[in-house]
């Protein structure tokens, strides 16, 4: 058990928290909540023993062992499932001590090695090794390459496998699925639903903790107070408290004012002086309450596309990957320039200079990659209105498939067709990393519209949270969060018709992340969405398409269907991949196939932010109608010669029709 007693908790002058008095028990799995800045990661670090607490206790039992992912990025030669079973010390100095023991010939010493792996349970240290590995989506032949070799996003992947590996009572994870793609999230989420010990969760991703969480520890305003229950119940629970609070404090107020009405009418009044008095003293003891201060909400909006014709872009019988070298230009140029940088924010093509797929879990050179066909025979077009989402396996191809269509990428075979009016608006994994140091959001802006006017600039800064001198100011001090916003406002800005987006949420809390699904949902044009938030992507989403296996196909199904395709696989593969024999796995695959995606019965994909707005809609139409009619049935509206009665008479034939489009739309949406 975890005890905090009056814990206060102190960064530098700021007081991060504050008289905290909570306890956290074995077994529970708590997501740790709150904007940023709240103290999140200051709590981890104090039950790591890393910062010590300004007043107070924190209680933690002798001999816990805690785990947590490493922040620095390893760059070693030791292969990769080496790395990650050095997790486990004991099994890892066994294991060791066996392999020296055999090299000696010192065969007291192998039966001595024997014996220990026997106790701590070493005899399965490399299949557990590599079924995390396999998890989190490094192949078979991966496990065998050098820790060094892979790129930094697969360095974190290694680092979580290795805080698995690692025995533990007390597990924190801070962010565990920002590399992560849909297959591996959803692999995670399994693996720590198992786990024993007192799981500390910080996550910005409401679905991942919906699924993983039974208690919800929430950071706000120097304090912490623990729910019982997922992010969403403690959504419903902070809702009512609020409104409880609210009503307990306007029923104060009021006492308050009768009071204080009553004290001011007969202070001067003999009669009524010892009332009077008796009435001070009830409003001194009178308990004082706090009115419900709104949380700022974030809204950010994409502007209505300048043109939107029905056929934007499509890709017809096209190969796309990486071309051969002699295709190549000789050189790129080291760092881009500030236009540069933000073309490639807005998704413009950069003279057909090849780019490495990020999120290839190879790390070889670029040299290594050329010439290589990611995707074959890909169909795939976009329309005025498409939402789709991008599902599959890091390296698969996701992210060739959305350079290709931006045209970064050039096709190896086939055609890209684009419509005259396309505007792309593309968010890439790197675009956070492309804007320009030491520059201001105006800055970016001016960039791309030099004749467009400073007050035009702060006008639309404003409307993403980048108000007064924030836009001016250099975005060397701006948080990861904050990067990314900006990187979106400068998408917006253009206008674009067609949005693709992949890995947009990396750097966004929760109150962004719900913004963007609610702009990107009212977005006209077309998308294209890579994301591993489940509740993002379920949200903006109609249809999804795999990419796995070198193709690009449609997947009849939602989320839940391709959760449950992903666990229904065959195990032997899996299991034979993840142990490191590539051979075993082919073998095993080719006795028992994968199957492809199921085709469950068919229903309706409803956003249910479009449905809810609808829904709305009619209802307000409704209401509108039951008011004019009302109105209409007043014989005193007829008093000025029925002028007035012709006028709303209009407005009624006028309302019908408004209500019948909407109720249309409606059906529509629930097909």
């Amino acid at each position: 058990m975890i005890s905090f007693r009056n814990f206060a908790l102190r960064r530098g002058e700021r007081l991060l928290l504050s008289d905290v008095d909570l306890s956290l028990h074995a077994g529970w799995r708590v997501g740790v909540v709150g904007r940023n800045g709240t103290g999140k990661s200051s709590l981890f670090a104090a039950v790591r023993g890393e910062v010590e607490a300004d007043r107070g206790d924190l209680d933690l039992p002798s001999r816990l062992r805690i785990a947590s992912i490493a922040q620095e990025m390893p760059s070693l030669p030791d292969p990769a499932i080496d790395f990650v079973l050095a997790g486990d010390a004991a099994v890892h100095a066994a294991l060791q001590a066996e392999a020296n023991a055999f090299a000696a010939e010192d065969w007291e010493a192998v039966a001595e090695a024997h014996q220990k792996l026997e106790e701590v349970g070493g005899y399965d240290g490399a299949a557990r090794a590599g079924k995390l590995l396999h998890g989190l989506g490094f192949p078979g032949e991966a496990q065998q390459r050098p820790v060094s070799s892979f790129s930094g996003g697969w360095r974190v992947r290694l680092n979580l496998a290795r805080a698995l590996m690692t025995p533990s009572d007390v597990l924190l994870l801070d962010e565990p699925t920002n590399h992560l793609d849909l297959d591996a999230v959803l692999w995670l989420e399994q693996w720590l639903m198992k786990y024993q010990g007192t799981l500390l969760l910080i996550s910005h991703d409401r679905e991942f903790l919906d699924n993983v969480n039974t208690h919800t520890l929430h950071l706000h305003g120097g304090r912490a107070k623990l729910y019982i229950g997922n992010y969403t119940a403690f959504e419903r629970q902070r809702a009512e408290q609020l409104r409880q609070q609210q009503i307990q404090h306007e029923k104060v107020q009021a006492e308050r004012a009768h009071l204080q009405s009553f004290i001011d009418r007969f202070k001067a009044s003999a009669a009524k002086a010892a009332q009077a008095q008796s009435r001070v003293k009830r409003l001194a003891k009178l308990a004082d309450t706090e009115a419900v201060r709104a949380e700022r909400e974030v809204r950010i909006d994409f502007p209505a596309p300048a043109k939107l014709p029905h056929a934007l872009l499509r890709l017809n019988h096209a190969d796309c990957g990486y071309p051969s070298p002699a295709s190549a230009p000789a050189s790129a140029p080291a760092s881009p320039p500030v236009g540069a940088a933000i073309a490639a924010t807005s998704g413009m093509s950069r003279a057909g200079t090849p780019v490495a797929d990020v999120a290839a879990p190879t790390g070889e050179a670029e040299a290594d990659r050329v010439a290589t066909v990611i995707l074959h025979d890909a169909n795939f077009g976009l329309e005025a209105g498409d939402r789709i989402g991008l599902l599959g396996p890091n390296g698969a191809g996701k992210s060739t498939l959305v350079k290709s269509l931006v045209g970064d990428l050039p096709l190896l075979s086939g055609e890209r067709y684009a419509h005259p009016d396309l505007r792309i608006g593309y968010f890439a994994q790197h675009t956070v990393e492309a804007l320009v140091a030491g520059t201001s959001p105006i800055d970016h802006l001016r960039e791309i519209s030099p004749n467009a006017s400073t007050q035009d600039f702060r006008n639309f800064l404003g409307k993403w949270s980048f108000p007064g001198d924030r836009a001016f100011e250099s975005i060397d001090g701006f948080s990861g969060g904050e990067r990314a916003r900006l990187a979106l406002a400068l998408i917006a800005w253009r206008q674009p018709n067609v949005l693709l987006l992949d890995e947009p949420t990396n750097h966004l809390d929760l109150e962004m992340r719900e913004a963007l699904a609610e702009a990107l949902s009212d977005f006209p044009g077309a998308i294209v969405l890579v994301s591993h938030d489940r509740h993002l992507i379920g949200l903006v989403s109609d249809t999804y398409w795999r990419v796995a296996d070198g193709s690009v196909q449609p997947f009849d199904g939602d989320l839940d269907d391709y959760a449950a395709w992903l666990r229904s696989r065959p195990q032997d593969a899996k299991a034979a991949e993840a142990s490191g024999g590539a051979s075993a796995a082919r073998q095993a695959e080719a006795a028992a196939p994968v199957p492809a995606p199921p085709a469950p019965a068919a229903r309706s994909k409803v956003n249910p932010h479009r449905l809810s707005k609808a829904e709305a809609r009619v209802a307000e139409l409704e209401a509108e109608l039951a008011g004019l009619e009302a109105a209409l049935a007043d014989p005193a509206v007829y008093a000025d010669g029925g002028a007035r009665g012709q006028e709303l008479a209009r407005r009624q034939q006028a309302l019908r029709r408004e209500l019948q489009e909407a109720e249309e739309a409606l059906l529509e949406l629930y097909g």
